[in-house]
């Protein structure tokens, strides 16, 4: 697919999925700065947003703030805690309906996530709306459908040393230090993964810490 200077695009990055995603497969964390970088590919960002989980102990915070570093904005939802301790916070409609406000401001649409729920979105930001519809995420974890649908699709398995980070680091910006190296080539699953990024190992060891359990501040 061609990429015109001139389009301006909006990226919307499920970060549950992404986060997930990469430590599930290479047990490593995402650099969110270089995803967003390629997602516009030299064109115009009219808005990246990352859509995050907030919990009562902040723990979270600093991976806040590396984003924001970054230039991607934040989007917010308290951790929901259920009877037996289950906690789970759903950003799939929040992120369909702002993709959707925005769909007439922009010309290009891209997804950061492998979740096939995000399919009857695209199919209308495509079908109704006119607008180029991308995916960017792991192929392990993408959606078939949305492979289908999508007008480009840019796999993070292909370059992990560009867009994954050593667990427990994070830079300034969203950026490793400079000693910090990515795992290299691709590396496989270390356990199953579903399209959405989770399993039932992730939501049971949620029971007992953050949502980002592997997220420690930089120094």
């Amino acid at each position: 697919m061609t990429k015109h200077p001139e389009q301006r695009v909006a990226v919307f990055i499920d970060t549950q999925n992404m986060y997930y995603s990469a430590r599930n497969l290479y047990q490593a964390r995402v650099n969110f700065k270089n995803i967003v970088e390629d997602a516009v590919g030299g064109r115009k960002l009219v808005r990246a947003i990352a859509y995050v989980v907030a919990t009562k102990a902040g723990e979270e915070r600093p991976f806040f703030e590396a984003l924001r570093g970054a230039g991607i904005e934040t989007k917010e939802k308290d951790l929901q805690i259920y009877a037996g301790g289950v906690k789970k916070a759903d950003w799939d409609v929040g992120i369909a309906v702002d993709a959707i406000k925005l769909a007439d401001k922009v010309d290009a649409i891209v997804i950061a996530s492998g979740d096939g729920d995000f399919y009857p979105l695209l199919e209308y930001l495509s079908g109704v709306k006119g607008c180029l519809v991308e995916v960017i995420s792991f192929r392990e974890t993408t959606s078939s459908k949305l492979l289908e649908i999508a007008d480009d699709f840019i796999d993070l398995s292909k370059e992990p040393q560009r867009y994954l980070m050593k667990v427990g680091t994070i830079g300034r910006g969203g950026e490793p230090h400079a000693s910090e190296h990515a795992p290299r080539g691709r590396a496989k699953p270390t356990r199953r993964v579903g399209v959405r990024g989770r399993n039932s190992s992730d939501e049971e060891g949620e029971r007992e810490g953050s949502v980002y359990p592997i997220i420690t501040p930089w120094s």
